[in-house]
């Protein structure tokens, strides 16, 4: 039984994303990112505990992408093209009235909201191409999904909690968020080396990156807020970069 608490943790990343989904689906963007957070909290613990319990297996590693396809792909797409509504049309809508007869009517702008879930495509090519690249075991190829993710969902939530006009103004630009759904898909599968925030020992100098930049996470939290999770997330790539050149 203890061999499948990794796989129980992972399933209820699963079961976040699909929570996630729904809510977005249905105009809720804050509830839906509160889901996709706890489930990237599950998607953290989950190797955690498969590598305390030594339970590490072959059908964990395939669950655990199919999560992160559900809860780091799907949800973070859905809440892009939801965003993509709002500055297109003012408000959210579901798929069904993108399709409708209303929708032939207005033209091909009523379709360009569907870019969004560009991020779910090149999501699910980055999982796959994990899985199968012997590369990837220390550290990543390429910006991972929880990240991306993170980065998506920081926009609603800054809108809602932080809002200025300057953020609505930047945020809610259609080639703003067309710019950000492109840029997500190539960092998503872009050859740039990042590094794992995965400890395998404690000691400072074999993880002297990793601290600097929880550290630096920290303080950015605590002064931006919401507003941090963008300047985290290329602050990520950034010192990933300089480490990778460094070695």
């Amino acid at each position: 039984m203890l061999k499948q608490i990794p796989n129980i943790i992972t399933s209820l990343n699963i079961l976040c994303g699909c929570v996630a989904i729904l809510f977005a689906t249905s105009g809720d963007l804050i509830t839906a990112s509160f889901f996709v957070f706890l489930g990237i909290f599950f998607d953290f613990f989950d190797g955690l505990a498969a590598r305390l319990l030594k339970a590490q297996s072959e059908i964990g590693l395939q669950l655990d992408s199919l999560a992160d396809v559900i809860t780091s792909g799907v949800a973070p797409g859905i809440i892009m093209y939801q965003m993509l509504n709002l500055s297109y049309f003012g408000h959210m809508q579901t798929l069904t009235e993108t399709f409708s007869m209303d929708g032939w009517n207005v033209g091909f702008k009523n379709y360009m909201p569907l870019i969004g879930l560009l991020i779910v495509i090149a999501s699910a090519y980055r999982l796959a191409k994990f899985n199968v690249d012997t590369r990837q075991t220390t550290g990543f190829i390429g910006l991972p999904t929880p990240a991306n993710a993170l980065f998506v969902l920081s926009l609603p939530l800054i809108l809602q909690f932080q809002y200025s006009e300057l953020a609505e103004t930047i945020i809610l630009n259609r080639w703003f968020l067309i710019g950000i759904t492109l840029i997500s898909c190539i960092l998503l599968n872009a050859e740039i080396s990042l590094f794992a925030l995965k400890f395998k020992t404690w000691d400072f100098k074999s993880n002297a990156i990793r601290y600097v930049f929880l550290i630096l996470c920290l303080v950015l939290l605590v002064l931006l807020k919401f507003l941090a999770i963008p300047f985290i997330i290329v602050l990520y790539i950034v010192l990933s970069m300089f480490n990778h050149k460094v070695h």
